[in-house]
């Protein structure tokens, strides 16, 4: 092994231990709920061609990505999953005392930019993924950043929701909300949320079917299900429909009803017994684009 190597090698070891260990400390003296909220880091002793980064859906957590994170790894490829501001910190958190989550699309676009620019040393190339406001900030990032990314995983991106009324709703009051969890399934993060820390993703979603029509992003698998209560279909088929006149290698699909896969799409425990289709067309989207 040259000097040369050996000192890259080194040097990518110094970096992915100081990443993760700085990570570690910075949320410990947060107090965050469980381990299932801390940031997850899947790598290999070496950087990787392409490196994926994992942002989780709004209130959740990151293990709601650890199971494709996983396989990702085990198919050869180093994966990050941070913990987006504000999520997973301990406390009893309801309509008077709502979790502290970012009211200003700002805070969550300025936290995407640090995070692609510290895949950089992961990987060649970089992959970005999400669910839901997660997906919203993936896709944000494909169109703000289209030379630094590879391509993106978009799952039911949080565009509008299923209802023009509750868009309605979102945009113009401020209230409590809790989610409804399916009998059975787990729900990873805050059982609730003030309605403002909604809307920004919205707003996101607003700017991200905007620029498509004028910005040329980085190829994108699109993903939606007949079965998401919580997203509409309309938009996400409208940013591909716009977005692939520009990036050809953008692709869509919509699972169907008898596939029953809902919004929350990434893990089993969250209710998608079909959690391993979603896996594999993840994988194979990344390795041919």
């Amino acid at each position: 092994m040259s000097g040369a190597l050996k000192g890259l090698l080194s040097n990518y070891s110094t970096i992915s231990k100081t990443l993760v260990d700085k990570t570690r400390e910075r949320e410990k003296a947060l107090r965050l709920a469980d381990y299932t909220c801390y940031s997850r880091f899947f790598l290999h002793p070496t950087p990787t061609d392409k490196v994926i980064l994992f942002f989780h859906g709004f209130t959740a957590v990151p293990q709601q990505f650890v199971p494709i994170g996983e396989a990702f790894f085990q198919a050869g490829y180093n994966v990050l999953i941070p913990r987006l501001p504000g999520h997973g910190l301990a406390g009893n958190w309801d309509k008077k005392n709502p979790p502290p989550l970012p009211q200003n699309r700002v805070t969550y676009q300025e936290f995407g930019l640090e995070w692609l620019d510290r895949a950089r040393f992961f990987g060649e190339k970089i992959v970005v993924g999400g669910l839901s406001g997660g997906s919203t900030l993936a896709a944000w990032l494909t169109l703000e950043c289209p030379d630094k990314i590879d391509s993106g995983l978009i799952f039911a991106p949080y565009l509008s929701n299923t209802n023009k009324l509750v868009d309605l709703v979102v945009r113009l009051f401020n209230f409590y909300f809790e989610w409804k969890t399916p009998p059975g399934a787990v729900n990873y993060g805050y059982e609730g949320f003030y309605m403002p820390a909604l809307r920004l993703f919205l707003d996101m979603g607003d700017e991200v079917l905007a620029r498509a029509k004028s910005i040329p992003a980085a190829p994108m698998l699109i993903v939606s299900s007949e079965c998401d209560r919580a997203v509409g279909r309309r938009e996400p088929q409208k940013l591909f429909k716009v977005a692939v006149k520009l990036q050809p290698k953008c692709r869509y699909i919509n699972f169907e009803k008898a596939l029953n896969i809902p919004h929350n799409m990434m893990t089993k425990e969250e209710g998608n017994e079909s959690q391993d289709l979603v896996i594999s067309l993840a994988l194979d989207y990344v390795a041919n684009c």
